[in-house]
């Protein structure tokens, strides 16, 4: 995101006209670029797999199963306020900002001005010099992350009907899948890591809601023509940062403020402090850098292996034409099937370690100073 720094209306309202004429004269290219972002089949062979690969981050545009429309909309913070358009090309008809749709990370010419720009954000063409503004625009991963809650609310809205309608019978269906997982997680990966019945109790709701977002997400993502929204590392940084939060807010609240800063200390003396703080203070950050790498680059690899083995027929077909695509083709798509199917397994793994490293976490935290409720001492 990019803003002006003049500050008074008259100088914007001036700046804009003069950008309405500049923007004219690029418009057509912009949006000649704009349609090879959002139509692969209309670029160039050589060019499919770098605009596939491109396509693994987030923008501004909704792609859902092989549709792509521009319907999210645009919120932006500068100097004058907030502003905000229903998509794109409202903003654009506007005419204070529009998408820089060039495919080049490097230094471009906006208006005369040079702009260091990616594909996707959003930049003023008012000619003016350019500081940085905030985006809050509602991107493509937010529609999926949108998407998963949804269908989380839908699954436990179903399954929570049918305990209400048949307290007494046996879970079938829906219901049965989704008992055995939580039973499961409180009783095999959350109480055992945790430590005392009574955190496991509180902190319960945390932990499924984070185990069957990531889950959902993460399987959304292996459907045809959808993207995977914990591909994106600021939405598995936020998740990691939840964790951290919850991690040090149980540990102040079981442990004691006195107890959470002596264990900064490692359990070496109090003389050693000028060591062992500063090396603990840093294991408190990697704990949550850890969880966001680590979802973060299980989930990419999966996508970049796909398209790696299937840029190998677009390769092939450039050297030795159509019958090297066509020979390398038996190869590649059978590797990628195989690869699909341990997505299937990667998939629900990385929620599981997600879920119990943070309950591993919860648990070193609060360490000996673990108490329970005198009738819930015993499962």
């Amino acid at each position: 995101m990019h803003n002006d720094s003049t500050g008074t209306s008259e100088t914007q309202h001036t700046s804009n006209e003069h950008a309405t004429q500049g923007h004219a004269v690029e418009h057509s290219a912009q949006h000649q670029a704009h349609a090879e972002h959002v139509n692969p089949n209309d670029l160039p062979k050589e060019q499919i797999f770098d605009h596939l690969l491109s396509e693994l981050g987030d923008h501004h545009e909704l792609s859902m199963a092989f549709v792509n429309a521009e319907v999210l909309p645009i919120i932006v913070y500068d100097e004058n306020g907030i502003h905000a358009w229903r998509n794109p090309h409202v903003m654009e008809e506007e005419g204070t900002y529009t998408m820089f749709h060039t495919e080049s990370k490097d230094l471009a010419a906006f208006n005369g001005q040079p702009v260091r720009a990616k594909n996707g954000e959003v930049v003023l063409i008012n000619g003016k010099p350019i500081k940085a503004s905030f985006d809050f625009s509602v991107t493509n991963l937010v529609a999926y992350e949108w998407l998963g809650m949804f269908i989380m609310v839908v699954l436990f809205f179903i399954a929570g009907r049918k305990y209400k309608k048949n307290p007494g019978s046996a879970p079938k269906g829906i219901q049965n899948a989704l008992e055995m997982l939580v039973v499961y997680l409180r009783d095999e990966v959350i109480r055992p890591n945790v430590g005392t019945k009574r955190v496991t109790n509180q902190l319960l709701p945390y932990f499924l809601t984070i185990f069957f977002f990531i889950m959902v997400l993460n399987y959304i993502g292996l459907l045809p023509g959808m993207h995977a929204a914990t591909g994106a590392i600021g939405f598995t940084s936020a998740l990691a940062l939840t964790s951290f939060f919850v991690v040090n807010i149980v540990a102040l609240k079981e442990a004691g403020v006195g107890a959470w800063f002596h264990h900064l200390l490692g359990g070496a003396p109090w003389y050693m402090a000028i060591i062992m703080v500063p090396i603990e203070v840093i294991g408190l950050f990697t704990k949550p850098f850890a969880l966001t790498v680590r979802l973060f680059a299980n989930m990419t690899a999966g996508h970049v292996v796909f398209l790696s083995l299937l840029g190998l027929i677009f390769f092939f077909t450039k050297l030795y034409g159509p019958a090297g695509g066509f020979g390398v083709s038996v190869i590649s798509v059978g590797f990628s099937v195989f690869v699909y199917f341990i997505e299937t397994l990667v998939c629900f793994l990385q929620a599981y370690i997600f879920t119990m490293l943070t309950a591993v976490f919860v648990g070193l935290a609060i360490g000996d100073h673990k108490h329970e409720d005198p009738h819930a001492a015993h499962h």
